[in-house]
């Protein structure tokens, strides 16, 4: 299974901030500051960002792709 599988099958395809949050082990509040400064993390997470109202969520399936979470290179050897 992978990481996106996971994502979709556990939040379907909008993560809240707060799910968001958890799983970068990171506040919602530090995450939603980012959102409005210029970072990398930021970078890579405005175009995933769906309003809903006052409400931030984040497309599921390119948060892996944006965040890079599915390591393709597990298990070689760091040179």
């Amino acid at each position: 299974m992978t990481t996106e599988d996971y994502l979709l099958q556990r939040f379907g395809p909008l993560m809240s901030l707060n799910n968001l949050a958890n799983i970068l082990g990171r506040s919602s509040e530090s995450i939603r500051i980012g959102l409005y400064s210029e970072s990398k993390l930021s970078d890579k997470l405005r175009p995933t960002v769906v309003r809903v109202g006052r409400r931030i969520y984040f497309r599921t399936m390119q948060l892996s792709t944006a965040l890079e979470l599915d390591n393709t290179e597990r298990g070689s050897d760091h040179e």
